[in-house]
């Protein structure tokens, strides 16, 4: 009964929970966002699992820490991808060159007994399209990989990201024309594999 009580509550109404000090309302927007924000950070960081786990401890320690740093009237989920962004920009900023490793753990390849050669073929086929999207992704600035990631991962809203990157909606509608035809041309000769 307690936590159908705070599983029913907005993030807003969590977030103004804890800036009173309710731990158990921290716990229910853990819960409801760790999941989502560490595939982000594994995105963003390249594929890095240990690294998008401690990015995703520094970002809900940022919460614990000051909790005041959410502004009342502002939409939550915006504000953390903000957040994790940011962390995500300084991160690049550290780093003069990225190693890049695709190893996706929510694709399993199960190329053994599977029924058909087809199966078979289209599971690795979907793999290796994935794996090539993913490089491609990592070689656009920041910004624009965010914005890929954002729409087309987290089913964000253009006014949305507009809002978690501090740009204009327009300049997100360009970078999301940009990348999408420049992963098009990229990956044009992979589309067949999956189709």
């Amino acid at each position: 009964m307690f936590l159908r009580k705070y599983h029913t509550l907005t993030d807003e109404k969590l977030m103004a929970r804890i800036q009173r000090g309710n731990t158990a309302a921290f716990d229910e927007l853990y819960a409801r966002y760790s999941k989502r924000m560490l595939y982000y950070f594994y995105r963003m960081l390249g594929g890095d699992e240990e690294k998008a786990q401690d990015f995703l401890q520094d970002l809900f320690l940022k919460i614990v820490e000051d909790p005041t740093r959410f502004k009342r009237g502002n939409a939550f989920a915006s504000w953390l991808y903000t957040v994790a962004h940011n962390m995500c920009k300084n991160e690049y900023r550290k780093q003069s060159v990225r190693k890049v490793v695709v190893n996706d753990p929510d694709i399993d390849m199960h190329c053994g007994w599977v029924d058909g050669a087809y199966a078979i073929e289209k599971a690795c086929d979907e793999r290796a399209f994935l794996s090539a999207l993913m490089d491609e992704l990592d070689k656009l600035s920041v910004d624009h990989r965010t914005t890929f990631l954002l729409r087309h991962q987290e089913s964000r809203s253009i006014r949305e990201i507009s809002q978690i990157l501090q740009c204009p909606e327009g300049t997100v509608k360009s970078r999301l024309h940009h990348v999408t035809q420049k992963l098009a041309e990229k990956l044009q000769g992979r589309n067949s594999l999956c189709g």
